[in-house]
């Protein structure tokens, strides 16, 4: 199971994921550091199967965990190039270019 919170402000659709498992812990490497934190990620726990939908709709995300950003890598949003680990969790970001 996932957390998921979406957002709306100006005009984006801001998506927040991260694993169940991972909510509220701190990771650090060198001077890298991520807070899942519960205000931001907090929302719907749902299964990772719904991810495809949010991020369908989402302009910009943010994904923690293996399952969050695995999938987001299976549906073909994030480059596995891109993906920062700490500690070895996975954490992603992902921002829509719309054609103007």
């Amino acid at each position: 199971m996932i957390y998921v919170r979406v957002y709306r402000v100006q005009g984006e659709v801001l998506l927040a994921a991260c694993d169940e498992e991972l909510l509220g812990r701190t990771f650090r490497e060198g001077k890298l550091k991520l807070e899942v934190k519960e205000r931001f990620y907090k929302g719907e726990l749902v299964e990772e199967d719904a991810l495809e939908e949010l991020l369908e709709k989402a302009t910009i995300a943010n994904l923690t965990g293996e399952r969050c950003v695995g999938r987001a890598v299976e549906l073909g949003y994030v480059d596995e190039a891109r993906i920062l680990r700490i500690q070895g969790v996975p954490h992603a970001q992902m921002a829509k270019m719309l054609k103007l």
